[in-house]
């Protein structure tokens, strides 16, 4: 089996990714969210620094947003973490403002409160 990682770069690559909900989840697409649906977090962080080195990484946004969420979700109290998936909020427009703040305000008292 691939690695999440190639399973992202095979999406990246596939142009028939489904544009629109509702219709049919093509291989690329169900064989990444299958691998990516029991991934750990340190194998979705290394998929997301190897396939969006930059904002501007082709990989679709809704398999951005998944990918974050599911590491946040493993990961709660990650501050480094939580700021990074805000960062890639905000670089999806205004809908998503809200979240990114809001895991940045959360990453802000984590720090603040640690000790140090």
């Amino acid at each position: 089996m691939k690695s999440l990682t190639e399973l992202a770069l095979d999406l990246c690559l596939d142009p028939q990714y489904p544009e629109r909900p509702g219709s049919h989840l093509n291989e690329a697409t169900r064989d990444f969210i299958e691998v990516l649906t029991f991934a750990d977090a340190d194998a979705i962080m290394a998929m997301i620094d190897e396939t969006i080195p930059d904002l501007t990484g082709d990989l679709p946004v809704w398999a951005r947003n998944l990918a974050y969420r599911l590491a946040c979700l493993q990961r709660p109290h990650d501050a480094e973490l939580l700021r990074a998936a805000g960062v890639d909020l905000y670089s999806h427009g205004p809908d998503w403002d809200d979240h990114a703040e809001e895991l940045r305000r959360r990453a802000d008292e984590m720090d603040s409160s640690s000790p140090g």
